[in-house]
């Protein structure tokens, strides 16, 4: 076929007019090495610290991504969020020009997500309208608002003893097995219909607890209000790190809107050795006879030749606390009004006996020399406490009470005859500490335990048998509920008691107890 320059012209004119190129020009890079999980990557150029990369997919066509953390002059390190197993050297990887992000927002309520936000509770996928970076710079001291209003767990022996606020952190301690969890899914359970939204974070635990949890919220009616994100102790380390800092977002969604979150993380000791284990690198030893050290996934001098504020860096990882635990709990707050004025307190020495016991570090729980029928220790102590924060009356010297009546049980062993006095305060408080049991999964609304605490402080309980104490609360509440709603509903609203109120309880206890056997 002859064809004239013409046509030819016509011809090439026609196939550059449709001819659609497009310049995609992609930052990528070349595995070097793969170990536990630490990626090193040759040839990323423009990757961000904190960006998210984009690794080969897995056999089941899953993507699978990393964080890149380490960023160095001619390789960048990085940890595989999830299996690792398929990715061997000379694989590509991408950048995706983002920082770690999750999905948030009203969707999650009611889910169970891993770290990265996707669901595995088997109940489709979530249709989040929007993600956020799980990385953010805590909200500075003018942005915060100041603590005035509490959060009630439902336990007596906490909401009588340690003053717990929305808009602070609170440290809960203790050895194996003596409750710790039980008093964040109490807690949880507690605020159903508070205007609440609860993030549940199980990192490091084993499967079968995380589903007991989640059978006990959902058992309860929490699971409407409640997000639960699992890293349990078969996923890697890298997971099990990013799982709170993803929880802690989740909860800033709903901050951010003026609406309150508790976020629970169980636990952050396993947090740190999640950091310890999947972010480190072994390194060689300097000796035939030092014992190898373990240093950070970017390569740091040793600590004598660090200053002071890296070695103590240094020490906290090594007892137990990650590199990022401390900028996680400054996240905590609520974010001041607009126009609302900073008050100041000042507080006098001679009102300390006063004051109920400051946080953090006094709920810990013990197993050395608890108290006698009693798992769940309490150290009352005399500290500092907010003083904007929300109090009743009836309970306002319970925890120094309790405090005298503990330290003069301890000096009763050693005598032999004791006054009359003493002896009452020694059976009121024996009485005092038969009330604080409560079984699990069975919070008090604080109306309550006011009326509860209100009895015994009264003197309505001296002359009930101890064994009796928890029978004689049972039936008050009972008597409380059916004949006298309206003072238990005042009271739930107003959260203080009255001249009219503390007579109206007075007159009800009395009478409840003249029909008690």
């Amino acid at each position: 076929m002859n064809l004239n320059p013409a046509e030819i012209s016509e011809l090439i004119k026609s196939r550059i007019e449709g001819l659609g190129a497009s310049a995609d020009i992609k930052n990528q890079g070349t595995v070097v090495s793969v170990t536990d999980g630490i990626v090193r990557v040759h040839g990323l150029s423009d990757v961000m610290a904190g960006e998210m990369l984009e690794f080969p997919a897995t056999k089941d066509g899953q993507p699978t991504y990393g964080l890149a953390l380490n960023l160095e002059r001619d390789s960048v390190g990085a940890v595989i969020l999830g299996e690792y197993e398929h990715i061997s050297e000379g694989d590509t990887v991408k950048c995706t020009g983002r920082i770690l992000e999750v999905p948030v927002g009203p969707e999650l309520i009611g889910r169970v997500v891993n770290a990265l936000g996707q669901p595995i509770d088997g109940k489709g996928p979530i249709n989040a309208k929007m993600t956020d970076v799980i990385e953010k710079v805590a909200p500075g001291v003018i942005a915060r608002k100041s603590v005035d209003q509490p959060v009630q767990t439902g336990l007596k022996s906490i909401d009588t003893m340690v003053p717990i606020g929305r808009g602070q952190r609170e440290l809960i301690i203790g050895d194996r097995q003596t409750g710790k969890t039980a008093v964040a899914i109490d807690t949880i359970i507690n605020q159903k219909g508070q205007n609440m939204t609860c993030i549940y974070v199980a990192i490091g635990q084993k499967a079968s607890s995380i589903k007991n949890v989640v059978r006990a919220l959902e058992q309860n009616g929490a699971m409407e209000y409640t997000i639960v994100v699992a890293a349990s102790a078969s996923e890697s380390a890298a997971m099990q790190y990013v799982s709170a800092y993803s929880g802690c977002t989740m909860g800033e969604y709903f901050r951010d809107r003026g609406q309150d979150a508790l976020i629970i993380y169980d636990d952050l000791s396993k947090q740190a050795v999640a950091y310890r284990r999947g972010l480190a690198a072994a390194a060689p030893p300097a000796g035939p006879r030092s014992v190898p050290r373990r240093r950070v996934l970017s390569p740091q001098p040793p600590a004598r030749a660090c200053g002071p504020r890296e070695r103590r860096l240094r020490r906290g990882l090594h007892q137990g606390r990650s590199q990022g635990q401390d900028r996680l709990a400054d996240r905590a707050a609520r974010h001041r009004d607009a126009g609302r004025r900073r008050v100041r307190v000042r507080a006098d020495q001679r009102d300390l006996d006063h004051r109920r016991p400051d946080l953090p570090g006094d709920l810990a729980v013990q197993r050395r020399h608890p108290p006698r029928d009693q798992r769940r220790y309490l150290g009352v102590a005399r500290r500092w406490c907010r003083p904007d924060q929300a109090d009743q009356e009836p309970v306002r010297r319970y925890p120094y009470r309790l405090a005298q009546y503990r330290e003069l049980a301890a000096f009763a062993q050693f005598a032999s005859d004791l006054d009359a006095a003493t002896r009452k305060q020694l059976d009121r408080g024996a009485r005092v500490t038969e009330l604080l049991k409560q079984p699990q999964y069975s919070p008090l609304p604080i109306s309550l335990m006011a009326a509860s605490v209100f009895a015994v402080n009264k003197g309505f309980m001296d002359d009930i048998d101890v064994k009796k104490v928890l029978a004689f609360e049972h039936g008050l509440h009972q008597h409380l509920k059916s004949s006298h709603a309206g003072l238990l509903a005042k009271l739930e609203k107003d959260k203080a008691m009255d001249k009219d109120a503390e007579a109206e309880l007075n007159n009800a206890i009395a009478a409840f107890k003249k029909s008690f056997a």
